[in-house]
């Protein structure tokens, strides 16, 4: 016999209205009154008939170097568990790696599980990976990644504008030569902020100088690396870089200093996320600032609302940056 919201309510007392409002998830009601009706109602086999009360934090891996070794997602895995404690959710924290054999297998039951909702962080994905997305039957939504035709909800960082911004900044600060750590793995939202850099310069009528585009590894160990070679070669530097992130940022300026190149005064630097020793390196780095735990709270937010709703309109959500003004940008005009 299926169960319902009523016999819920006779059993423990609260209202049918309360015990839906619990068993939604919704704001208002007391979190004792709300675990005892949900503690209820798997007594009584209700969720495994009728709700999800999961949700998989999926983190998908195509190289590891972007996801890997960084504070950037388990600030952004914070913001989600959270948000899932507040709404007597569990989080499951599960990865996807494309490099494992049974890549595929694992993808399925991942994506296929009735009794869990995903947050999938696309980070790393391109394109030709869309295909294993397709007959997914779990609630979905997508982190850092997106595709032309949306085909999915999303929260994703504005990076061009953010990019743009940055580089709108160094102009301002009187730099004519403006060069860009390119990472060299490319991912979409580097991508979008190379546009960004692009569209700044263009507006402003300066040119772009390919020697001025430097390619390095996205993590700061390999960044450090690829700079330390190239500047083995004394090549011609612009006076600022804008760079894809701050790992790239903090693996240059490290590559920089051992060869003598004074940062702010022979070269600026501005990166991308707001890393937390991005505010203690030497100097500390000009950043943009990206509201990771806020933007876990959003996927698992938008996320309820898909399952409440069953919503087939798709949402795509961009959070804006900060700018973090520090002390590693030279003002030309001084």
């Amino acid at each position: 016999m299926k169960v319902n919201i009523k016999q819920i309510s006779q059993i423990t007392g609260f209202s049918p209205a309360t015990v839906s409002n619990a068993l939604n998830y919704k704001r208002g009601v007391n979190a004792d009154t709300a675990a005892k009706v949900r503690r209820v109602a798997q007594d009584l086999g209700y969720f495994e008939e009728n709700r999800i009360t999961k949700i998989k934090f999926v983190v998908f891996k195509r190289t590891g170097d972007v996801v890997e070794d960084t504070p950037f997602f388990p600030a952004m895995i914070t913001g989600v568990e959270e948000e899932c404690r507040s709404c007597g959710m569990e989080t499951l924290l599960c990865y996807l790696d494309r490099r494992e054999r049974n890549y595929k297998e694992q993808a399925k039951w991942l994506l296929n599980d009735k009794a869990s909702a995903v947050i999938f962080l696309g980070t790393e994905m391109v394109d030709e990976d869309m295909e294993l997305l397709r007959g997914m039957t779990s609630p979905f939504i997508m982190v850092d990644y997106w595709k032309e035709d949306m085909s999915f909800d999303g929260i994703l960082i504005n990076n061009a504008d953010s990019a743009r911004m940055a580089t709108e900044y160094l102009i301002g600060k009187g730099h004519t030569e403006i060069g860009y750590l390119r990472g060299s793995f490319r991912i979409k939202p580097f991508r979008s902020r190379a546009v960004g850099y692009q569209t700044a310069m263009n507006k402003a009528g300066l040119p772009i100088q390919r020697e001025y585009t430097i390619t390095l590894s996205p993590t700061m160990d390999g960044a450090y690396a690829d700079m330390k070679a190239y500047l083995s070669g004394h090549p011609k530097l612009p006076t600022a870089f804008f760079a894809d992130n701050d790992m790239i940022a903090l693996g240059a300026m490290k590559a920089m200093t051992e060869c003598g190149i004074r940062i702010p005064e022979d070269a600026s630097i501005v990166g991308f996320d707001d890393l937390s020793y991005s505010s203690i390196s030497n100097p500390p780095l000009t950043t943009l600032r990206v509201p990771k735990h806020e933007m876990g709270r959003l996927a698992v937010r938008r996320l309820r609302d898909i399952m409440q709703d069953n919503n087939q309109v798709k949402v795509k959500t961009q959070v804006c940056t900060q700018f973090i003004e520090r002390e590693s940008v030279r003002d030309m005009h001084r």
